[in-house]
């Protein structure tokens, strides 16, 4: 069959998806309650069903005061027992799939479930839409006319007793229907390889003669992978190697720290840039309109959402809202109740509210991931929107960041001290940080009132890191690849110290 062909097939079939999602951007409340006592409903025989009487459950109120808010440490026996082969502990149907999930440097995995539901229904579906989204929007696109190019993680998948785990990549991929391998790119084999640097270097010699249209993957490791393509065929941009390349699905961290960077390995006018926000435990939302930082709340995935306004954030003795008493501009942690049997989990990530008809997001940072020794209540998206007007009245790019505190002794004052290291440095890095400082003194009133004539906070330090400190940093603790990232902010100063030896 001829590629245009199929390209209009594929594209005429994403968009059977449009009116689907139409149903729930008219009726997103009632499509929300109605999955939760789906969920509900699936689950009143398992055992967690059973101690939480959700035979009994009949409003949205019921379940909010008969099940508590969990973190992952209060599930962990029963996913480990789980693990184990033991049944209908939290889900109905069999759960063999565990993800196990990297994100920063923390030692220790967690192993989210993941039942056959959620890969089907949640992660196979936004797959799609993420597709559907695009092509809707660009209907002139040839993306099928070529092979779309996924960078996942390092990622066997290793089988524990009558289970396996793995990086969420691996999980999807060794489920991947068998015609998907024709559309995308690198091959089964490569993309499940291990070893991160050797197989960095398979799928550049696998891809670089295809005709690739789209790339998807978390934008610091594209980065470092379309380096090496420009390294290895000599060539001075991306589109010299693949000239039909059209759109870039990323996420996993913000992306504007990367953007002019890209920019520069891509000058294809009328290049789109989509974002996805997923995770282990679900896939939430997606970019839905073209130059677009909003992302869509996808309502039909099998996950109910619930949130926790983060001015009265306490971990699991939080109270939460529904989806329905929502504002636009306040910073929530995310609680969801999915159908892998996460029930009211605290996923860690905080968002706002940009648009509530529809529900559209952005990501503004981690529950756990801000400084706030001082009272300065400094989150991610304060300091991305910071060094991003930093960046560019400097000429500057940079690879990555972190963000520690410097504590109080005797007469010394406290402090915030980075570690940045830079593609480009600005000239002057002095400059840098008078315009870093001044910039989170303009958007975040209580860093303002802190560093108010240096009262409690001393101005930034900012150390210029070596190149490639960060990835021999990760490559030393084995978390190259994938998901894993540098954790930005911190209230402890353990990472910077480990980054100042290293």
């Amino acid at each position: 069959m001829p590629f245009p062909l199929v390209n209009s097939i594929i594209s005429w079939f994403l968009k059977k998806r449009i009116h689907q999602i139409e149903l729930f951007l008219k009726y997103p409340i009632d499509v929300q309650e109605e999955l939760l006592f789906k969920l509900i409903n699936a689950s009143k025989d398992t055992r967690f069903g059973k101690i939480n009487g959700f035979s009994y459950l009949k409003t949205y109120e019921d379940f909010a005061k008969t099940v508590k808010i969990q973190q992952y440490e209060s599930i962990e026996p029963q996913i480990e027992r789980c693990r184990k082969g033991e049944q209908n502990l939290f889900w109905a149907t069999d759960i063999k799939w565990f993800a196990k999930s990297s994100g920063t440097t923390n030692a220790k995995s967690k192993f989210i479930p993941v039942s056959d539901e959620a890969i089907e229904d949640c992660h196979m579906k936004a797959g799609k839409d993420m597709l559907c989204h695009y092509i809707n929007n660009n209907p002139n696109s040839q993306l099928f006319v070529g092979k779309g190019l996924r960078l996942g993680g390092s990622s066997d998948a290793y089988e524990d007793s009558d289970s396996f785990f793995g990086d969420l990549s691996a999980i999807i991929i060794e489920n991947m229907p068998f015609w998907a391998d024709f559309s995308s790119t690198p091959s089964q084999e490569i993309a499940l390889m291990s070893e991160w640097e050797g197989k960095m270097e398979a799928i550049v010699n696998e891809t670089i003669n295809e005709n690739i249209t789209s790339l998807a993957g978390v934008p610091s490791w594209m980065l470092v992978f379309l380096n090496k393509v420009l390294e290895k065929t000599g060539e001075n941009s991306i589109i010299d190697v693949w000239p039909n390349l059209e759109v870039y699905f990323h996420g996993g961290v913000n992306f504007n720290p990367y953007r002019e960077q890209y920019k520069k390995l891509i000058p294809k006018k009328g290049f789109k840039y989509y974002e996805t926000y997923n995770a282990s435990e679900g896939f939430f939302a997606i970019q839905d309109q073209n130059d677009s930082e909003e992302l869509l709340l996808m309502l039909d995935y099998g996950i109910f959402y619930e949130f926790i306004p983060m001015d009265a954030y306490d971990g699991e003795n939080s109270t939460a809202i529904p989806l329905s008493e929502v504002q636009k501009n306040t910073n929530y942690a995310l609680v969801i109740t999915t159908n892998s049997g996460l029930w009211r989990y605290l996923i860690g990530d905080t968002i706002k509210f940009t648009s509530l008809n529809p529900y559209r997001i952005k990501i503004t940072g981690r529950t756990k991931h801000f400084i706030n020794v001082f009272g300065e209540e400094l989150i991610i998206e304060n300091t991305e929107d910071a060094l991003k007007l930093a960046c560019k009245k400097n000429d500057a790019t940079i690879v990555d960041y972190t963000v520690a505190p410097i504590f109080m002794s005797n007469t010394q004052k406290g402090g915030h001290e980075w570690m940045i290291e830079f593609s480009k440095p600005p000239k002057n890095i002095a400059y840098f940080t008078e315009i870093l400082d001044n910039t989170l003194k303009s958007i975040n009133s209580d860093y303002e009132a802190k560093r108010y004539q240096n009262m409690t906070l001393n101005m930034p330090v900012i150390h210029v890191a070596k190149k490639g400190l960060f990835y021999n940093w990760l490559k030393q603790k084995g978390k190259l690849g994938g998901q894993n990232k540098v954790p930005r902010l911190s209230n402890s100063r353990k990472f910077l110290e480990e980054l100042l030896e290293f």
